[in-house]
C-alpha cells in the first residue's frame, strides 16, 4: 500500500478512531503516498483495528483522551518528523496528494506547519455554505515544533513558527445523517460548556435564546444556508441549537456550583 515519497522527506498520518469500520477504508485508500500510517484507536467495537491492520496501518490501542490529548498522543507515536492530523471521516484527494509530494519540507526552517482548505460533505453533496467553506485547518505539522492546546473541543494545533496556508484541500465526509448532526451537538454543546465554565464565565437566563437564535440567523441568512435547500436549514437549526444549549448547559453548571 504505501511507496516512499519523491521528496525523500517522509510523511507520517496520525489518525483517531472508534467505530470508523464504514468510513476507514476509503481514508486509508487515499493516503498511498504516506510513508507511515499510526491508527491509534479508543476501543472499537466494530472492524476498524482489522480494516486498518490488513491496510498496513501501525495500530495502538489507547483509552480515550480527550480530542486534544488523544490527537497529541497519535503525533507523539510517528516516526517522521512531519505529520498528517486526520479524522476517519477525511480524505486526501488525489491531486492534493500529488502536490504534497512536490512540497520541498525542511527548505524553509521557519515554516512549521501548513493548512488545508477542508471540503465538508453531508448527503454526499459539498455544503459550500453555512460557514462550511472555505474551512481552513492546519493538519500537517512539524511534531518537534508545536503541540494540541488543551481545549475539550476545538482543539488547535499551536506552533511558534509560520503556519503556511496551502491551496490544497482535504474532503471532510464527517456527518452520516441528520441524526450525527444531533449527537455531536450534543457532545461539542457539553464540552464547550465546560471549557467557559473553566474560564470563569457565567449565563444568564436570556443568554441560551439570544446565542442560539443569532447563530441560527447568522448561518441561515448570513453564511447563506438558505442556498442549501433542506439540509442547510437542518444544518442552521443545529448550530442554533448548539449554541442554545451551550449556554443553556453553562447556565445549569453555574447554578450547580453555587449550590455546591
Amino acid at each position: 500500500m504505501h511507496h516512499k515519497q519523491k521528496t525523500g522527506v517522509p510523511i507520517s498520518i496520525a489518525i483517531i478512531t472508534k467505530d470508523e469500520e464504514d468510513r476507514i477504508r476509503p481514508c486509508l485508500e487515499s493516503l498511498s503516498f504516506a510513508d507511515e500510517i499510526v491508527v491509534v484507536d479508543s476501543g472499537s467495537m466494530d472492524d476498524t483495528v482489522h480494516i486498518a491492520r490488513t491496510a498496513g496501518c501501525r495500530v495502538i490501542t489507547e483509552k480515550w483522551r480527550g480530542y486534544a490529548g488523544q490527537k497529541q498522543f497519535a503525533v507523539d507515536q510517528c516516526r517522521n518528523e512531519w505529520v498528517i492530523i486526520l479524522d476517519a471521516d477525511e480524505r486526501i484527494p488525489r491531486e492534493t496528494a500529488e502536490k504534497l509530494v512536490e512540497i520541498p519540507f525542511n527548505a524553509v526552517p521557519f515554516i512549521t506547519a501548513y493548512s488545508f482548505l477542508r471540503k465538508n460533505f453531508f448527503h454526499e453533496r459539498w455544503i459550500r455554505h453555512c460557514g462550511w467553506w472555505p474551512d481552513r485547518i492546519v493538519r500537517l505539522v512539524n511534531r518537534k515544533q508545536g503541540q494540541f492546546n488543551r481545549r475539550l473541543v476545538h482543539e488547535r494545533w499551536i506552533t511558534d513558527g509560520t503556519i503556511r496556508d496551502l491551496n490544497l484541500t482535504i474532503d471532510h465526509h464527517s456527518f452520516r445523517n441528520y441524526s450525527d448532526l444531533v449527537n455531536k451537538m450534543q457532545t461539542y454543546s457539553t464540552l464547550s460548556a465546560r471549557d467557559m465554565l473553566a474560564q470563569g464565565k457565567r449565563a444568564g437566563s436570556w443568554t441560551p435564546l439570544s446565542h442560539g437564535l443569532w447563530m441560527f440567523l447568522r448561518t441561515y441568512i448570513l453564511e447563506m444556508g438558505v442556498l442549501e435547500g433542506f439540509d442547510g436549514f437542518m444544518i442552521s437549526a443545529l448550530n442554533g441549537g448548539g449554541s442554545f444549549m451551550k449556554y443553556a448547559k453553562l447556565r445549569e453548571m453555574n447554578t450547580n456550583a453555587r449550590k455546591t
